[in-house]
């Protein structure tokens, strides 16, 4: 069962944020959406669960339309991040109070794990979402996602405000629970090193459009950075994909995909050097500029 969208437009007054979307996530998977500030990752992730309606285009899953269908939504959760403030003040809500209604709102939901959660996390459900800190904010839309037991979860930047330890916290618990339930989950994070593990597959986002999908481990093994003599690197990747290209003097730096049995030409004077995908990603989305 696939959560597809297709031709999927959204503006804003005049202003296009999401160009022309075709994306298939597909069950039992765990992605990862990257992108830089204003690209539209949240506003797509929004429309993936109907809380934002698309200008154009549709939503399916399961071959039934997201959009006004519960019968549907019941498959889906959002978790994305808690606002202290409402339009009236302070966000005087309880976390017990929200956990509840979350509780509620999601049929599949597990008390046990979420109390597992909240002890884990060293939580005091007592408080008022205006008086947390920016990290307990992320803990408790963390438990809403896992505890909703949704069939395809989706997460907007679980792990801001938190340290390292518990960060490394949630990537376990999204493993863990991914190993036993399957449940498929899609990430979208700004901290791409740590969590590259984590994604099977990878979505690339920028400027509204969907510049990648593709298995996070394959792609990798296809890219490369390129470096030496410009000329030398220039004849070594005649005919390739070419991401950036960074220039000083007389030497070139370029980042490479190689598709369908591509290789560099061989006799030059060039180094060769994986990527990870945070570089990756910089080469994807970064701006083109010197060598540093």
């Amino acid at each position: 069962m696939s959560l597809i969208c297709k031709n999927l437009n959204k503006t804003y007054n005049k202003t296009t944020v999401l160009k022309e979307i075709n994306l298939e996530i597909e069950q039992g998977k765990i992605y990862g959406l990257i992108g830089r500030n204003g690209a539209g990752k949240t506003t797509l992730l929004s429309i993936l669960t109907a809380q934002n309606p698309a200008t154009s285009g549709s939503v399916t899953y399961h071959g039934m339309q997201v959009w006004e269908n519960q019968a549907v939504l019941d498959h889906l959760c959002f978790s994305r991040e808690l606002n202290p403030v409402t339009a009236s003040g302070p966000n005087t809500m309880k976390v017990k109070e929200y956990l509840r209604t979350a509780s509620v709102f999601y049929p599949n939901w597990d008390k046990q794990m979420a109390d597992e959660l909240i002890k884990l996390f060293h939580l005091d459900i007592k408080k008022k979402i205006s008086k947390l800190s920016k990290g307990m904010m992320s803990m408790v839309t963390i438990i809403v996602a896992l505890a909703s037991k949704a069939d395809i979860t989706i997460m907007d930047e679980p792990v801001a405000g938190l340290d390292v330890v518990a960060r490394e916290q949630f990537y376990r618990l999204v493993i863990d629970e991914y190993a036993r339930s399957g449940r498929t989950f899609v990430i979208s994070t700004h901290i791409i090193e740590e969590a590259a593990d984590l994604f099977e597959e990878v979505v690339i986002l920028k400027d509204g459009c969907i510049l990648c999908k593709e298995n996070t481990q394959d792609l990798l093994s296809r890219s490369m950075h390129i470096s030496g003599n410009a000329a030398d690197v220039d004849a070594a990747c005649a005919g390739l994909q070419i991401l950036n290209s960074q220039h000083m003097g007389r030497s070139k730096g370029v980042t490479v995909v190689l598709r369908d049995g591509q290789k560099l030409a061989e006799g030059y004077d060039i180094t060769v050097q994986p990527v990870s995908l945070q570089e990756l990603f910089l080469a994807y989305c970064g701006e083109e500029g010197p060598v540093a």
